[in-house]
């Protein structure tokens, strides 16, 4: 496969960015729900929103690169394991660098990276379950002119039809155990 162009990797790295970006919108109306001032809340949508969204393109990067198995939970869990954590930390940083003027780093760090690596599970399923949900249209139409677009989105088509065809067996042999106990 010859080498990507940079479009091309901006193209694959898309939707795990904007998946990663719109954790800021959302940290920014839960801090605005939770009674923070808007300028606080900016910082903190900002702070994190930032992080993930690298995290989030550095993912479709490694998808298409082949390192990361598109639909395997494992390999998705082990890279928000180590990316979340990192993630919140430079959120930390960064929120106090925009609100004080200075980095701010939580007390305990390693605690606060141990939590923080707790909690990735929970972002790593919502991020797989997004990703599996985006991608494929995405890919679907930048595949013409994206070469590892077009093996990715193949691999996401194989996998629905399996899918499909699974579903519609499972629904047959329900169908003929009905007629059959009906007989």
């Amino acid at each position: 496969m010859t080498e990507p162009s940079l479009r091309h990797l901006a193209q694959l790295a898309l939707p795990g960015a904007a998946i990663g970006a719109f954790a800021g919108p959302a940290a920014f109306g839960l801090a605005l729900i939770a009674g923070q001032p808007a300028g606080w809340a900016a910082a903190t949508g900002v702070a994190l929103g930032l992080p993930l969204a690298l995290l989030g393109g550095g993912f479709g990067l490694l998808l298409a690169a082949g390192v990361i198995a598109p639909g395997v939970f494992a390999p998705t869990a082990l890279y928000w394991l180590a990316g979340f954590p990192l993630a919140r930390l430079a959120h930390e940083v960064l929120a106090g660098l925009l609100l004080a003027g200075r980095p701010a780093l939580p007390p305990d760090v390693l605690a606060f990276l141990a939590y923080q690596a707790i909690v990735s599970l929970g972002f790593a399923i919502g991020f797989s379950w997004l990703h599996e949900r985006v991608a494929p249209g995405w890919l679907r139409r930048i595949r013409h002119g994206n070469p590892r677009a077009e093996r990715l989105y193949q691999f996401y088509l194989r996998h629905a039809e399996a899918q499909w065809e699974a579903r519609e067996t499972r629904r047959r042999a329900r169908a003929a155990a009905r007629t059959k106990g009906a007989a």
